[in-house]
């Protein structure tokens, strides 16, 4: 696999001749000045050149493009601001116009699991107006230089205590599935030291907490193979054409490969459908596909170190449910989490973190009174739909906003022993 990377780049640049020139072509036969452009094969033709200029493109690092929201009825103007930066990530806030009232901070960990953190845009567009956001936006590994030292697990779990220390006091944070893990233990680390900076809740959503729970294709998958499977088969060295040249990662094409081939029957059909609606002048159905896969098929490499670590760690020795877990040699233990509240959020159709696994997380935390955790199972949403979509909009954002405010109004040492919260 080491040359992997330098054969997908070499296969890129001879298909740029041809990109561009569907691209021409395409903007030549949708000219309203061409006569050509109103024949039903001109059209045809069109759709068919748009097609491919797409899926041989390498799509770039979205924006947020969060220019307003709704605070107290008033719409207010967004402006997105980095607050706290390291080599391999950087913590965005989004500043509002004049809010009244002092708002919870919320954290919200974005995945590094391929995709960039705006694939979260719909999670931030819900929890801005009652909530002063941050949100991890973490780099592209092609483009950090090995001068910046590694990054695995535990550097990863460094990051987030260094950001709840700069972010408190009074911090809730939102883990987005795969960082589940390493933000809970993160929070086990900081109460076991008794740090002040411990947030005051944490909400875990579609986390693998636990993956022997409920597995799905993609625990089995892990379980089966192993990490040496993944290190032969997965892993490879960034050409020099980029900043991090030379530097070992897992790449974003590869993840993405593993992303379509989930689903693969679904993305014919909407590709299909696309081309259908090209042809037709169906412009408004055609643009909300462009939007989903300028989001979708954006990706970005992520270290060998923290890969393959996460790969162990999370997936085939299971080491924090089995309290087996280590952070630069300690013992993560979550029997130290006395003070921070936990939300458990799970999707019931979810195909990537099954149901159970992020429940797990109350269960493995005995010495946190009941009172501080909560659990929501929301019916017919898989794994997408746990933190974007009309349901999260509607159902679960509200209900992670209700438990924010119940924990801060009520700090954990007044808490009552033992009331169970559903």
């Amino acid at each position: 696999m080491d040359l992997a990377y330098f054969w997908y780049e070499g296969a890129r640049a001879m298909m740029t001749p041809a990109r561009v020139g569907a691209d021409m072509v395409r903007h030549s036969l949708s000219n309203p000045a061409n006569p050509l452009s109103y024949a039903p094969y001109a059209r045809s033709m069109a759709a068919g050149c748009e097609m491919f200029e797409r899926v041989t493109r390498r799509y770039g690092k979205p924006d947020f493009g969060i220019t307003a929201t709704v605070v107290d009825g008033l719409t207010v103007p967004v402006a997105e601001r980095v607050v706290w930066e390291r080599p391999f990530c950087r913590v965005l806030t989004f500043d509002r116009g004049v809010v009244r009232n002092e708002q919870p901070k919320l954290l919200i960990v974005a995945p590094m699991s391929g995709h960039y953190a705006t694939l979260l845009r719909g999670t931030v567009e819900a929890m801005i107006p009652n909530h002063q956001v941050f949100i991890t936006d973490w780099a592209d590994a092609r483009m950090v230089p090995l001068t910046a030292g590694r990054f695995d697990l535990d550097t990863y779990i460094d990051y987030l205590k260094d950001m709840f220390r700069d972010l408190g006091p009074d911090l809730h944070v939102m883990a987005v599935c795969q960082p589940a893990v390493p933000v809970v233990a993160a929070v086990a680390v900081m109460e076991a030291q008794s740090s002040p900076s411990v947030p005051v809740s944490m909400t875990l959503m579609g986390g693998p907490i636990d993956t022997r729970r409920s597995p799905t294709a993609v625990n089995c998958l892990a379980q089966e193979r192993g990490q040496n499977w993944f290190e032969r088969n997965c892993i490879t060295f960034v050409p020099p054409l980029y900043p991090g040249a030379w530097r070992r990662v897992y790449p974003g094409f590869l993840q993405l490969s593993g992303f379509m081939a989930m689903n693969l029957d679904r993305h014919v059909t909407a590709h299909a459908e696309m081309f259908d609606h090209l042809v037709t002048g169906d412009g408004d159905s055609a643009e909300k596909h462009r939007d989903f896969y300028d989001e979708y098929l954006a990706v970005m490499d992520l270290t060998a170190e923290f890969y393959l670590q996460t790969v162990k760690t999370v997936f085939v020795d299971h080491a924090l449910p089995r309290g087996e877990m280590r952070h630069h040699g300690a013992p993560v233990d979550l029997g130290a989490i006395r003070r921070c509240a936990i939300l458990a959020v799970e999707g019931e159709n979810d195909d990537i973190s099954g149901v159970g696994q992020t429940l797990a997380a109350l269960e493995l935390t005995p010495n946190l009174a009941e009172a501080r955790k909560a659990y929501h199972l929301q019916d017919r949403v898989g794994h997408y739909g746990v933190f974007n979509g009309s349901r999260f909009r509607t159902i679960i954002a509200p209900r992670i906003g209700a438990f924010i405010r119940e924990m801060a109004a009520q700090p954990a040492a007044a808490v009552p022993h033992l009331r169970r919260v559903v």
